[in-house]
């Protein structure tokens, strides 16, 4: 069974993506060439309705193997674990985990305890599975010898108000499976009197809450998305066929990231919600237009059903691409989070477009009678008086836009995005509790490690570290020379503290900030003491939380700039293909990017502070599945002047006969995800909820207003530069 289902797992995402491609080629190569419909996408429909029960046995089959692939794909919570492998930190992680056999580190604040009491805990620790060692006062000396022969700073560094500090290192990376579990080990044993902090201890109980919440972000976006779509859909069971069938799609989705090996916490947390709000479109679409179908062929159900079929796959194609590229824009960006989360939301967008054209017709058809007792009267009243005024109004609304524009982009291109990742926890979390309580009582807020050629001479070792200490902000550094002194040889120490810090190429010194993660302060620290590591050995590296997150934010500023520009290059190239013009991609994408400016330029005004991941991940986002909106519009805009309208009345007619569909779309999106922007605990998950949530609803006032005022007055040069030949 187990072989069975691997080999499942293996075959049917490459059976739906060879499936849709096919489909894709068809289209536009009878697109291209001439071809009636009927030679492709009708005989596509047809043959879905004719073999309806099957599809829906192979669908539902095909959930078993994708909830167990779901549920063997391992996540990542570890977000420093995307930094690119040529990094020195990254280098420098991999080298203390294979030279010193440790990889993750934290530290220990141990609260009211007896010396004795404190060395017995600390046995118990080591004992723990995955715990490689600990070193505390009695790594160097017996507890029976006062702590107070130690030089007073180091004294004052590890002791305070009735509590001590203790390192532990793991013999597993940070965010290891295996780690996780001795962090959870470590809490356990210690109880309330033991604060924990690293790392480490971030992603287990950043797991931890993720775990508790992810089940209820889908059970959120679903309550939410099913209530928009009874208010805007024409039945009250319609709604609940969507989100069966949408479901299987995200099943299949998550399912097939088992040969990933493993997902980010947040492509875990997100992929479902951001599916379900992309995809509901293509439902929307098959249902309207199976609808439009029965009542011109006198109610012939599978008839109508396979011209809905046809007209969706036509549509939704072409819609899709959009959302596709928009997140394959984010597999450019070098912090490789962006290509975990592109590739899962691509494929998820892949795999709802076959859901939606294959599974979801099967159930309609199935549960017709039933829905067609469920129907009731849409709530959208008609849209010609209002879009009468708005385009009336064209230069009042362009005067706002350009009173608007200016502010906005100034507050997009400097609101204030944080790097720290402890930033993204609850106040209430033993970590959160843990790092402030080292703070206050230590001033210590970060420990950063250095690795330089064990060959190096004692007192140029013990030489360097006094200049690091020389460092702003820098509390001490802790290393052989420091613990023993430079004239005491190797031989004598302890073979714990020796093997702790030193191996056969590396010698590793504990240098303690008073400088929060992310902070320019810590940043111009690691930097001055790089400098000073270089002067002694030119190979020695600084790694560490700090260091790594310095790294971070390079990185992504870059990629913020390559990613930003790659998505709207290619989503200006589909749209000057779709709509073979040279003026409506400009058009189109600037009305988007405008929205886009207003949405991530609000929280400058308002003095909040952003996940850096955010505003990356959600522009582009925005831009691939809102930017639907605009072309939907446009469509119906070219249409109407082909047909030898002129342009006010082409654009008021496109105007109302789309916003229905523009306002039911940006509805769905911004329920989908606005719930769980308001329930998460985790400011990640909840700000990039949010900013998507807003994005749907500014880049639906954006089309509706903004770009019907740019085709009227850039009507003259849309003619010019578009090839108007009438359709047949």
């Amino acid at each position: 069974m187990l072989l069975f289902t691997h080999i499942l797992l293996f075959l049917y995402p490459y059976y739906l993506f060879l499936l849709l491609t096919f489909n894709y080629i068809k289209i536009f190569a009878a697109a291209r060439s001439g071809f009636n419909k009927e030679q492709t996408v009708i005989k596509f429909g047809k043959f879905v309705v004719k073999n309806r029960i099957t599809i829906l046995i192979i669908s539902l089959l095909l959930v078993i193997p994708s909830v167990l692939g779901m549920l063997k794909t391992r996540v990542n919570y570890d977000m420093l674990d995307y930094l690119p492998e040529s990094m020195d930190t990254v280098k420098g992680q991999n080298i203390l985990l294979e030279d010193f056999g440790k990889g993750a580190f934290s530290i220990l604040v141990v609260d009211g305890m007896q010396p004795k009491d404190v060395s017995a805990l600390k046995n118990k620790i080591e004992k723990i599975n995955h715990v490689d060692s600990v070193i505390w006062y009695d790594s160097v000396a017996d507890i029976s010898v006062p702590m107070e022969i130690l030089p007073k700073k180091y004294y004052e560094a590890f002791n305070k108000n009735g509590s001590t500090l203790m390192a532990v290192f793991f013999d597993t990376s940070t965010s290891s499976d295996d780690t996780m579990q001795a962090i959870h080990d470590v809490k356990e044993l210690c109880g309330k009197n033991t604060y924990v902090t690293g790392m480490s201890a971030l992603v287990t109980e950043l797991k931890e809450l993720c775990e508790a919440e992810e089940a209820t972000y889908v059970g959120i976006a679903v309550v939410l998305a099913v209530i928009a779509m009874l208010i805007f859909m024409d039945s009250f069971l319609v709604p609940f066929v969507f989100i069966a069938s949408i479901g299987i799609a995200i099943l299949w989705n998550m399912g097939t990231n088992y040969f990933f090996g493993e997902v980010s916490y947040i492509t875990k947390a997100l992929a479902a919600v951001l599916q379900l709000a992309v995809t509901m479109d293509y439902s929307i679409f098959l249902w309207n237009s199976y609808s439009e179908q029965k009542k011109l062929l006198n109610g012939d159900k599978n008839q109508a059903m396979a011209q809905a079929i046809a007209n969706t796959v036509t549509s939704v194609v072409g819609s899709s691409v959009t959302t596709i590229a928009g997140f394959l824009a984010l597999c450019f960006m070098t912090f490789t989070l962006g290509k975990d989360l592109g590739l899962v939301m691509a494929k998820g967008v892949v795999l709802g477009v076959i859901g939606c054209v294959t599974t979801l017709p099967v159930m309609i058809l199935l549960l017709d009678k039933p829905i067609e007792k469920t129907k009731h009267k849409v709530f959208l009243p008609k849209m010609d008086k209002l879009a009468g005024g708005i385009v009336k109004g064209r230069w009042v609304i362009l005067a706002v836009f350009i009173l608007i524009l200016i502010p906005s982009f100034y507050g997009y291109k400097n609101t204030p995005v944080y790097y720290d990742l402890g930033q993204c926890l609850p106040e209430k979390l033993d970590f959160v509790q843990a790092t402030k309580k080292l703070n206050n009582d230590y001033n210590m807020a970060n420990t950063h490690m250095i690795l330089v050629d064990s060959s190096l001479n004692r007192k140029d070792v013990k030489k360097m570290m006094k200049e690091c200490e020389q460092v702003d902000g820098v509390k001490m550094s802790l290393g052989m020379s420091s613990m023993m002194g430079s004239m005491i040889p190797d031989a004598l120490l302890p073979d714990t503290l020796a093997k702790t810090l030193k191996s056969d190429r590396y010698e590793l010194i504990l240098v303690t900030s008073e400088y929060y993660t992310a902070t320019d302060e810590v940043n111009q620290q690691i930097e001055e003491l790089n400098n000073i590591i270089k002067k002694y050995d030119p190979n020695g590296m600084i790694i560490g939380e700090a260091a790594c997150t310095k790294d971070m934010i390079a990185i992504t500023d870059h990629d913020f700039n390559v990613v930003t520009w790659l998505s709207i290059a290619a989503i200006f190239l589909i749209i000057a293909f779709v709509f073979k013009s040279g003026a409506l991609p400009f058009i189109l994408v600037s009305v988007i990017e405008f929205a886009i400016f207003v949405n991530l330029g609000l929280p400058y005004f308002t003095h909040t502070e952003l996940p850096f991941i955010g505003p990356i991940c959600v522009s582009t986002i925005q831009l691939g599945a809102t930017v639907d909106y605009a072309i939907l519009m446009t469509t119906r805009y070219l249409r109407e002047r082909r047909s030898g309208k002129e342009k006010k009345e082409s654009v008021t007619t496109a105007l109302s006969a789309s916003m229905p569909s523009i306002i039911v779309s940006a509805v769905g999106f911004f329920a989908a995800t606005f719930g769980v922007g308001l329930y998460s605990n985790v400011d990640i998950i909840s700000t990039m909820c949010n900013l998507m949530a807003r994005g749907a609803a500014v880049s639906m006032l954006s089309v509706i207003l903004v770009l019907p005022t740019f085709l009227m007055i850039f009507d003259g040069l849309i003619v010019h530069t578009t090839i108007m030949k009438k359709k047949d």
